[in-house]
């Protein structure tokens, strides 16, 4: 991307809150549109409170949490102002309208955050089991392309109220890998060949759309298809509909990921407390590996 539509990233972007004892876990969690990683990881934390009166830094406190910022790119949907935003979006209203605008975006910020993951692995030797990604909206969108592209799985993926960019595409390529397109009034084609694995082709699509190389190893133990996913959306959201959530559990649920799926009725766009955060909780400490320490 020319130097006029994006500034570069800077790892003083970073907002870092470092556990209180044994580091044994890594959050990374992303901001949603025209935010920041040290606001929204401020507001989290201070305010995503449990029932029982206690906040994610005490609750998982051999955890380091990171809130990575965004870079700043022209926006289609606000006009062409620059906006902390993972991706450029044209519509929020139509998350997936003209998204061939959002394809530099995603294979950036896909990178930086693989960059993350490699380095709480290399260098602090945190297991992938305990390294949790995920965000909120714009945030959300963004993690699950980049856990989709992964190939090997993580501790766990915490969405807020957010959808899953492509989503029409992949499935279509789903329907055509099914046979459900014109397949039978091709007179080339075949019904012999051993079918394919669904997460196998959303995987090297998904690898394809952030420009990481297609799968070495077409398995599942080659996918992030282990990595259990909690998504939570309220009910009310005025800017990206519940629907929006409602459509990526299915297509994720499909191809075989588990995941765990929250409604919040009377809540808008934000996470709902307490009750969003006691359902993240308990999913973390039911879901994440503890071999390697308490969550």
């Amino acid at each position: 991307m020319s130097p006029e539509n994006s500034d570069p990233p800077s790892r003083d972007s970073l907002f870092v809150v470092e556990p209180t004892s044994q580091h044994t876990h890594t959050f990374i969690l992303l901001h949603g549109l025209g935010s920041n990683g040290e606001e929204f990881g401020r507001q989290l934390l201070e305010t995503g409170i449990c029932s029982d009166g206690r906040k994610l830094p005490e609750i998982f406190d051999g955890a380091r949490f990171i809130f990575p910022t965004a870079k700043r790119r022209r926006s289609s949907a606000y006009g062409r102002a620059k906006l902390t935003q993972w991706f450029d979006i044209a519509s929020l209203d139509d998350p997936w309208h003209r998204s061939d605008t959002q394809l530099k975006g995603l294979a950036e910020s896909a990178t930086e955050i693989l960059d993350l993951i490699s380095e709480e692995v290399q260098v602090l030797k945190i297991p992938r089991s305990n390294i949790i990604i995920g965000g909120l909206s714009h945030g959300c969108a963004m993690a699950l392309s980049c856990l989709l592209a992964l190939d090997f799985s993580l501790g766990a993926f915490i969405g807020m109220s957010g959808w899953l960019p492509f989503q029409p595409d992949i499935e279509e390529l789903l329907r055509s890998e099914d046979g459900t397109d014109d397949d039978m009034d091709d007179p080339f084609s075949t019904h012999d060949e051993e079918p394919r694995d669904p997460v196998i082709d959303v995987v090297d699509f998904s690898r394809d759309l952030v420009c990481f190389p297609a799968l070495s190893k077409q398995t599942r133990n080659a996918t992030s298809l282990a990595t259990p996913i909690f998504l939570g959306h309220g009910n009310l959201d005025e800017k990206i509909k519940h629907s929006f959530g409602e459509n990526a559990l299915t297509l994720l649920s499909s191809v075989g990921y588990n995941v765990t799926w929250k409604s919040y009725s009377n809540q808008g766009h934000w996470y709902k407390i307490p009750e969003e955060i006691d359902d993240i909780v308990d999913f973390m400490q039911h879901r994440v590996d503890r071999e390697s320490g308490n969550i």
